[in-house]
């Protein structure tokens, strides 16, 4: 005698008469499956975690060493995002995490070196043209400013045509108090210094062993370049390294 109510069979197969309509009609075409778009697009102060560095290559140091020159030309192909990483890790990336050590050594760890990258449009794949500020605690950047600042940053480089030709512009910056509070002037006159060259030369022998091209700019209009990357006022320009394909 009837209850009133469907058994547990008759659920159990209209339940699965259900799901087998809806997955056919997944196959025909009649459904879809929304996928948001690819962040792309980041606002001023939004991080953005690079990929991680790789810390095996093809070329070896003395191989780098040996081929390494100054280059000023570049083919306009874009870098892939972990190419930027990997340069702004060999910049000042940190190297051995428990102690904070990183790529370049520096006098009593104190750290006076920040790194912008002023990235041109289509400079590098999937990234916004914009400044962004290199995080060296967690491989990341972060956006100062959106749009592509590349003929302003050659034009504070006295016009230096390779500034505005580059995929990026990698500038490294200086903050004196931080060696200065510790060795007084002369951390502020020349270990400084010494470690924005020790810096330099870890991009140019990553560059070379990625087969990217980059060269040291140190002529360029101190206030210009931070008015056109919005520096902090105790971030104090140094270096310019325009990075891109090898032509």
């Amino acid at each position: 005698m009837s209850s009133g109510h469907p058994s547990r069979r008759t659920v159990l197969t209209m339940l699965g008469l259900t799901l087998l309509s809806v997955f056919s009609a997944f196959l025909l075409g009649g459904f879809r499956i929304v996928v948001p778009p690819k962040h792309t697009a980041w606002e001023a102060g939004e991080a953005l975690t690079l990929p991680p560095p790789r810390l095996k290559g093809e070329v070896t140091v003395e191989e780098a060493i040996a081929s390494r020159r100054s280059r000023r030309k570049y083919s306009g192909s874009p870098l892939e995002l972990w190419e930027l990483g990997q340069l702004l890790w060999a910049a000042q990336g940190v190297t051995e995490p428990n102690l904070k050590f990183r790529a370049a050594p520096s006098a009593g760890a104190t750290y006076p070196l920040e790194v912008y990258v002023e990235a041109g449009s289509g400079g590098v794949k999937g990234l916004q043209a914009g400044v962004y500020h290199y995080k060296p605690e967690n491989h990341s950047i972060s956006m100062v400013k959106p749009g592509d600042f590349h003929r302003e940053l050659c034009s504070a480089a006295l016009g230096q045509e390779w500034v505005g030709r580059a995929a990026v512009n990698l500038v490294v910056c200086a903050v004196y108090e931080r060696t200065a509070e510790r060795y007084g002037e002369r951390g502020k006159t020349r270990y400084v210094h010494m470690e924005a060259g020790h810096a330099g030369e870890n991009v140019y022998l990553q560059a070379e062993a990625l087969g990217l091209a980059t060269v040291a700019v140190g002529a360029f209009h101190d206030k210009q370049v931070s008015a056109v990357l919005s520096l902090p006022e105790n971030h104090k320009p140094l270096y310019i390294y325009p990075v891109g394909r090898k032509p």
